[in-house]
């Protein structure tokens, strides 16, 4: 039988700790965390959790401490201690940023957390809607956006007052399809949004979107203005507005508008193309020339595999 990841990772943070100290005697102080590590690897968790919690919070030795606080993580994780886990994750990642197994513990803590969290939601509250927001959340991040958008009915069924779920239904609607019927159902659910969030930012966002789609130009530029409005920080509402004074030639106020975005979002670089144009066109042009070397700047392939594989993987920001 094949021995579990977490008893692979004990057993080789003990192995680690050990030939990392080869040279010290038998009785060294650094023998309590050799012996928790051996316990933990062995699936004594119950033994070792006291001497690892002890040795993590008071050995002067960097690795030890690392180690120690894997193992003394682990053991939490394993017997479900989450509360427990959770400090103990901090301090390393505070101690040791950026290092790889803290980086890969934190990780599997959280999906564990999730996963024992959702199972016991759909086993104690099934009817809630929250089971309903949660299995469209899921369907969405699975791509099946019209079983998303009939979870979120069910959840705004259940409960029409919750915020956060019209919208939801709304995005979803119209990531399954930009179909007139989608757009029109899209539309009111926004429109529902904000009857319960008057403040809703993004949700008046969506709808000039919606209105940009059908061709109703004037309607949509109101409704980016008011998005910008109710969110000053709102860099996708500024550069709409932007869009619409570039198109009625009003360039000072468009580059106002954009210069604020790239102040916002300097990677943004359709915001800087716009810039450009917008100093083109108003007439500056050494301006246009300092952003279209920002442009360039920012267009060169970033260095290294894994940043190319972020870049083609298009994380979308959530929404504000």
């Amino acid at each position: 039988m094949r021995a579990t990841s977490a008893i692979l990772l004990l057993a080789a943070l003990a192995a680690r700790a050990q030939q990392a100290s080869i040279d010290k005697v038998a009785d060294s102080p650094h023998r309590p965390a050799f012996l928790a590590l051996s316990q933990a690897a062995a699936g004594h968790c119950d033994a070792a959790l006291p001497d690892l919690a002890k040795q993590f919070a008071e050995t002067p030795d960097p690795e030890l401490r690392r180690l120690t606080g894997l193992a003394l993580s682990q053991c939490d994780l394993a017997q479900g201690h989450y509360d427990e886990a959770v400090p103990v994750l901090a301090r390393l990642k505070a101690l040791y940023p950026g290092d790889a197994d803290v980086l890969y513990q934190a990780a599997r803590f959280h999906m564990k957390a999730w996963n024992d969290t959702l199972f016991e939601m759909f086993q104690k509250v099934p009817s809630s809607y929250r089971v309903n927001q949660i299995s469209a959340e899921i369907f969405e991040i699975q791509g099946r956006y019209a079983e998303a958008a009939a979870e979120y009915r069910k959840a705004i069924e259940k409960n029409p007052a919750a915020l956060d779920l019209h919208f939801r239904r709304g995005r979803a609607l119209l990531l399954q399809s930009h179909s007139a019927e989608n757009l029109a159902l899209g539309r009111r659910e926004f429109e529902a949004e904000i009857g319960l969030n008057p403040s809703d930012a993004v949700a008046e966002y969506e709808i000039g979107q919606i209105l940009l789609t059908s061709q109703e130009t004037a309607a949509a530029v109101k409704r980016f203005e008011r998005a910008a409005s109710l969110d000053p920080g709102f860099a996708e509402a500024l550069q709409a507005v932007a869009r619409a004074r570039m198109d009625a030639k009003q360039y000072d106020e468009a580059i106002a508008l954009l210069e604020k975005v790239v102040r916002l979002q300097p990677a943004n670089e359709s915001a800087h193309y716009s810039l450009m144009l917008a100093y083109r066109n108003a007439g500056r042009s050494a301006d246009a020339a300092a952003q279209q070397a920002v442009l360039d700047k920012l267009r060169q392939a970033p260095e290294g595999e894994f940043t190319d594989f972020l870049k083609r993987l298009g994380d979308k920001a959530p929404p504000q």
